[in-house]
């Protein structure tokens, strides 16, 4: 009886450790799975983070930079997320390797994320695109209607000398308005204040006209000539905030930093998000009674 008591303790004993050590190989090879899906989710996140940073540069409207820009802060919150779920499964497994893999990829997406901050905040300012849209759409209004005032005068004596004053006016307004936009795309100071000097130019010559074509005009047309130098003055000051704005060319210096800065620390992260994954990949599900904690070798 003693014996058989014995017998059946034993067995209770090993059934015992079967159960612990099976429970041993699930908790892992739940861990492993875990580890591969985060690995490749970082992957998928990072790269929409990148995506919609580039399209936040690229838009055409305020209001889809703002969301593209809110598109890509939400990939990155992602992750940030999987990379503090994943490091305590890779430090749990003892996956040395792909700890260090993880741990140079965080030092990367910290710079990676101090960059796209940057290029974010520009973007959203749009600088270059409302300067853009000033110089289409108003300046090019108070333009025409300098011109239409012009043209709407009668000349009292000396009229082709007047036709020709008129003629001039119109023609620095145009070529001020002709330099907005390689002003708003240029990128350098020094090549901007070139432009800038030109359009002063061109202002000047636009007042002299309209002061000298002042006494040629019949008296009737004096109110043509007062909505001309109004006309004048409105697109002047609608130049001025064009130049204010293209100078801060946010949205070149975005592109700028995308195409730059941010490509060299992109291609580097997903490298080495692709060198982890691959590396969870070739791990072997653990088998009872046995603890798997680096890749089989070939």
């Amino acid at each position: 009886m003693g014996a058989t008591r014995l017998r059946c303790l034993g067995i209770i004993i090993m059934a015992a450790g079967l159960t612990a050590r099976c429970g041993d190989v699930n908790a892992a090879l739940g861990q492993l799975v875990e580890a591969r899906r985060l690995s490749a989710d970082l992957l998928i996140e990072f790269t929409k983070a990148a995506d919609a940073a580039n399209r936040a540069v690229m838009a055409d409207t305020d209001a889809m930079s703002v969301a593209d820009a809110h598109e890509a802060e939400a990939a990155k919150q992602a992750v940030q997320k999987d990379m503090d779920s994943l490091r305590p499964i890779l430090q749990g497994l003892k996956y040395t390797d792909e700890t260090r893999f993880l741990d140079q990829f965080a030092a990367r997406f910290t710079e990676y994320r101090t960059l796209d901050r940057r290029i974010l905040d520009l973007a959203v300012e749009n600088t270059n695109l409302k300067a853009q849209r000033l110089s289409f759409g108003p300046a090019q209004v108070a333009a025409d209607e300098f011109r239409d005032s012009l043209e709407a005068a009668v000349p009292a004596k000396d009229p082709w000398r007047a036709r020709a004053l008129i003629a001039t006016a119109v023609a620095a307004v145009r070529e001020i308005q002709a330099l907005q936009a390689p002003h708003i795309a240029d990128a350098e100071d020094a090549s901007m204040a070139r432009l800038e000097q030109r359009m002063a130019a061109s202002e000047a010559v636009a007042r002299n006209a309209l002061e000298t074509l002042a006494p040629l005009v019949a008296p009737a047309s004096r109110t043509q000539l007062a909505a001309a130098a109004t006309a004048l003055d409105r697109f002047m000051g609608l130049n001025a905030q064009i130049l204010a704005l293209s100078r801060r060319n946010t949205n070149v210096r975005s592109l700028a930093l995308s195409l730059d800065e941010k490509r060299k620390l992109t291609g580097p992260c997903e490298e080495t998000l692709r060198a982890l994954q691959a590396a969870i990949s070739k791990r072997r599900y653990p088998a009872p009674g046995r603890y798997v904690s680096e890749p089989r070798k070939p």
